[in-house]
């Protein structure tokens, strides 16, 4: 996992960055093909996840385009000594910071500012039979999010705990 806090350029005018350049990342010792770029849009109080993919596991670039959020990622990966440890970043599109993903990691998010975008690159599609999740109160992760009690999906209402969750190979 890496946070990135790319260069930027701002003047008079506003700004400008790259959200990703290839080679760049590569000496970074990012070496990851993206597939697909995704887009979701929440208001304040909504929680996103712990989600991620057991068939067709991807690797995710995060970041804010607009408003702020505090961004988890969980290491789901059997026999890794942080199993089940997480690390949480606050993303702003004001900071314009990213965090990388990486696969064998559940991935969830949390609303700061009255609305927020979020944006991530994927190193592979989406494939809903593949999906697993973990339920973002969980005690045994007991991450400790910035909100009390979350907007969340009914599908993520009822994600189950870490030890009885669809496991990453």
């Amino acid at each position: 996992m890496k946070i990135i806090e790319p260069r930027v350029f701002e003047d008079k005018r506003g700004f400008f960055l790259e959200t990703y350049n290839e080679a760049r990342y590569h000496e970074a010792g990012i070496d990851i093909r993206w597939i697909q770029d995704n887009h979701s849009q929440s208001r304040k109080g909504t929680l996103r996840g712990l989600h991620y993919q057991v068939e067709n596991a991807q690797d995710k670039l995060v970041w804010a385009v607009r408003g702020e959020a505090f961004d988890v990622a969980v290491d789901i990966r059997p026999g890794s000594e942080t199993f089940g440890k997480w690390v949480g970043v606050v993303l702003s599109a004001a900071k314009k910071n990213q965090i990388l993903v990486p696969k064998g990691f559940a991935h969830g998010f949390c609303v700061l500012s009255d609305e927020c975008e979020i944006m991530y690159k994927c190193s592979d599609v989406y494939n809903r039979e593949g999906e697993g999740g973990i339920i973002w109160n969980d005690p045994t992760i007991a991450i400790d999010w910035p909100i009390t009690d979350p907007i969340l999906s009914d599908k993520d209402a009822a994600l189950p705990t870490i030890d009885k969750a669809r496991m990453y190979p």
